[in-house]
This record gives C-alpha cells, structure tokens and sequence, in this order.
C-alpha cells in the first residue's frame, strides 16, 4: 500500500477592499463579511475548504482596506499569480487579490506584523460629498487642522490608551506605542495619517473623534493630553464614523523577504 504524505504550506495574501457593504473582516453568521468571501473563492481555487484565514488587523463595518494582509494553511500547489488570479475570479467586485507569496511556517499576519498603517479621511465642506462618499466622513462644519496637528503631539510614543479602547476590546494590555501621528489638509480634504505597533478595538475612530471635537473649538488642544492621561473610555466618548477609515499598510521584519 503506497504511503502519501501531505506537504502544508502557509501563502500570504494582501487583500483590498471597499468596506461599505461589508460587517467587518470576521466571519458572522448571516452576514457578508470579507474573510467570508475571501474563503469561499479560495476554497474554489484550491478545491478544497480552507478552514481559517488570519488577518493582521480586523476591520469593523464600513472600514475599508488598502492592503490587508492575510496568512492561510493548504495542501494544494498553486503558483503565487494563480492564486491572484484565480481567487479574483470568484470574488466580489468591492474585493481584490493584490498579491500572493508563499512564506515560512512561523509567519503569521497578526502576530509578525510590527507597524499597521491607517489613514482617515475627511470632508470637510457644508454640502455633503457624492463622489467617493463612502471612502470619506463627511463633516460640515469647519476644522482648525492646527489645532488638531497640536493635540496629536500628545499622543505620540508608548503610553495606556484605555481613553481610546472600545469596551468589548479583548486586548491584553492597553499599551501601545504611536510612531506618527500626521495630519494634513488638502482643500477641502483632511487627511489623519497614523502608524503604531498596533491598535486597540476603535481606537483610531476614537482618537479622531476627540480631534474632531478639538478641531471645531469645542476643547483646547490639551484637553487631549487630559483624555489621555485619565485612562478613563468616558473623558473622551466620541467615536468618528467608519467610512472615512483604511488601513492602509501592513510592515514586517526585514526577516519575511517578500514584504
């Protein structure tokens, strides 16, 4: 009797996606999220069921992505291109397979991940945008991005961002550790470029909303300062719409070649 082993290998993926018609990354039962279409076309190229597919940073309802990052297991050869291609076939249109790399078993896309990169976007003018609506939080009235970019100052560095954490957050520690913080205007376009470690439930949607608060005047910039240092979710309770939010970038050790 012939004996057959079975060769697993880990791909990556990175994966772009218009979140406004999804609930989220996760899978939820009766409900279109991304990693639910994203399995089921690459059960089809792989002819097989692919148990489970790792993120490097779930993304809620509306949220959109740039390069998500994803790692899965198979026993299925396919060239890194087929695996582009062939999963593209069977996705949606508001889903895409940018790339796919066969890596090392000890790759993992959350846990190897040292930077995520997101960005918020803005529009800031009285009449609502309907153009790339969905892409952009509209907000009528009008920002001092000064103020703001001087409120972002306190947040850069490591510190307890519990002020920011959404209550059902299931992170161990509320410790992270914001590299940039840039905010910049572009007419009628702000633009909240931030990059941590990593990121806490809502934490980004949390952040800008007690910019946006700061910026139409409600506050002084240092009232940031104030909400951070509280560790306290109820000092800063505003959380921004997720439609003008993306991640925009995933950053690994130099150690995974291909990233």
């Amino acid at each position: 009797m012939p004996f057959f082993t079975s060769i697993k290998m880990r791909i990556a993926l990175g994966i772009e996606y218009n979140g406004s018609q999804f609930h989220g990354w996760q899978c939820q039962p009766s409900l279109r999220t991304v990693q639910d279409v994203v399995s089921k076309a690459l059960a089809k190229v792989a002819n097989e069921t692919i148990p489970k597919i790792i993120c490097a940073g779930r993304t809620d309802a509306g949220v959109h992505a740039l390069e998500q990052v994803v790692h899965f297991d198979t026993n299925v050869l396919r060239p890194d291109d087929s695996w582009v291609k062939g999963t593209n076939t069977y996705l949606p249109n508001d889903v895409a397979i940018k790339w796919a790399k066969q890596v090392n078993d000890d790759f993992h896309a959350r846990f190897s991940a040292v930077r995520r990169h997101y960005r918020y976007t803005i529009a800031n003018q009285k009449i609502r945008p309907a153009i790339m609506r969905e892409q952009f939080a509209w907000y009528p009235r009008k920002l001092d991005e000064k103020k703001m970019v001087e409120a972002a100052k306190y947040l850069l560095g490591k510190h307890d961002f519990s002020s920011f954490r959404d209550s059902n957050c299931q992170a161990k520690s509320p410790i992270r550790e914001i590299y940039m913080l840039d905010i910049v205007r572009h007419e009628h376009l702000i633009t909240i470029d931030i990059v941590a470690n990593a990121f806490l439930h809502h934490m980004v949607r949390n952040i800008t909303g007690v910019l946006l608060a700061i910026g139409i005047g409600k506050y002084s910039p240092d009232w940031m300062n104030k909400v951070l240092q509280s560790c306290d979710r109820r000092e800063g309770d505003i959380t921004a719409q997720p439609q003008g939010l993306c991640l925009v970038k995933v950053d690994y050790p130099r150690s995974c070649s291909w990233a």
